[in-house]
């Protein structure tokens, strides 16, 4: 039987590692770069979350690969651990459904550097990982970058950002001029595009939705809370929910082991990933939550930023950024491929204008709620009584 994805003349063995996947067809962001990517063009790529960015840069660069030859030949990029770790997988995966040799490692920080060495001495065909190690390995020559044909930059606008454009810079020039660069990212600020225009050579710009989206299956709502209510709001809608798998978003990723803490110790089972941690602690912390063994994650924008974990049934924003952009992310998490989710947001008062730039922003609803008698309700509403009995102050007969 044919698929949509053998026009694009991927070996077979690929096309039947997708239909062992469930997947049939290409999605708009893989139909419209894939092509490009094939022609060996630089290619940015712009579309929302849970939109298959991740197999429209894997796929051709699985096709491209030369497993005859012993080397490097594909590296990306992430600007988190576990993003890097994610897509490890997916190529694994890919891989192992496939059947075809296609080797790949895994290099971040904070991680023991000798390892990574004796792994690299394998010369696998891809490299995923974060640009501070991946430069210093090539620095002490034990990453051969002239052998890469393409670099991937995956949340291309994080990597590309002030704290981390100067050492994404850095690797990618250690390859060779006419190495492919592809940027994939669910939103490319101009700034982005700034940054990074040095470094593209006459690339093909993809927008799927120029205007980015964020998908339909999502339902919004905010609670009000004073600040320092707010962890106590979260609990009671915590118990009172009890979520399958739920995301908790703050702000500051200094206070996500205290937060952690907090919640354990009302009987919350959470776990967080946050800089601070080591690698051990991160890996245990996303695979207990990816399992169900915790259905609590606390995390920061960029924790959690590119994370495709199934199943995710809520998103808690406990701080609301400053920058609308971060709730798209943010709310991404969920309601992905036609299943539906649930976005709740803990505001206080002065932060209740950010709901409306939301909603024009986004052209949603995000919609006033309240606790009431062990359920959400509207505003306002009255306390259901039962026949004969008096509301709370009344008068006696």
């Amino acid at each position: 039987m044919q698929t949509s994805f053998d026009h694009f003349g991927f070996d077979e063995a690929l096309v039947t590692a997708l239909k062992k996947e469930g997947i049939h067809e290409p999605t708009a962001i893989q139909e419209q770069t894939i092509p490009f990517i094939l022609e060996n063009r630089d290619v940015v790529g712009q579309s929302e979350t849970g939109t298959g960015k991740t197999l429209a840069f894997l796929l051709p660069i699985f096709q491209k690969i030369d497993t005859q030859k012993r080397e490097t030949q594909a590296m990306i990029l992430t600007p988190t651990h576990e993003l890097a770790i994610q897509i490890q997988r997916e190529i694994e995966i890919l891989a192992k459904d496939s059947g075809l040799a296609v080797t790949s490692t895994a290099i971040i920080g904070n991680v023991n550097i000798t390892r990574q060495i004796e792994k690299l001495r394998e010369k696998q065909h891809i490299i995923v990982g974060s640009s501070g190690r991946i430069l210093e390995l090539i620095q002490k020559k034990k990453i051969t970058s002239q052998t890469i044909k393409t670099i991937v930059l995956d949340e291309a606008d994080r990597l590309v950002d002030e704290n981390n454009s100067q050492t994404v810079k850095a690797v990618i020039k250690t390859t060779l001029s006419r190495t492919q660069l592809l940027m994939f990212s669910a939103t490319l600020p101009p700034a982005t595009l700034q940054r990074a225009s040095e470094l593209l050579k006459n690339p093909e710009i993809i927008r799927v939705t120029d205007k980015v989206m964020i998908a339909p299956t999502i339902t919004h709502m905010y609670f009000l809370a004073e600040q320092r209510d707010k962890i106590e709001t979260l609990r009671k809608l915590i118990r009172m929910i009890i979520p399958t798998r739920a995301l908790i978003f703050i702000n500051k990723s200094e206070e996500i082991e205290k937060m952690v803490e907090t919640l354990k110790f009302h009987g919350l089972e959470a776990e967080g990933i946050y800089g601070g941690a080591n690698k051990t602690d991160r890996r245990k912390a996303m695979d207990d939550f990816r399992s169900g063994k915790t259905s609590l994650l606390v995390a920061s924008d960029l924790a959690a930023r590119g994370l495709d974990i199934k199943g995710i049934t809520h998103i808690f924003n406990l701080d609301l950024s400053e920058d609308p952009q971060l709730y798209l992310h943010r709310v991404g998490r969920t309601g992905r491929a036609g299943e539906s989710g649930i976005a709740i947001s803990i505001v206080s008062a002065k932060e209740g204008f950010f709901i409306k730039r939301l909603e024009s922003m986004f052209e949603i609803k995000i919609s006033h709620k309240e606790m009431l008698l062990g359920k959400i309700v509207d505003p306002g509403k009255k306390v259901p009584l039962k026949r004969g009995s008096k509301r709370p102050g009344s008068a006696k007969s």
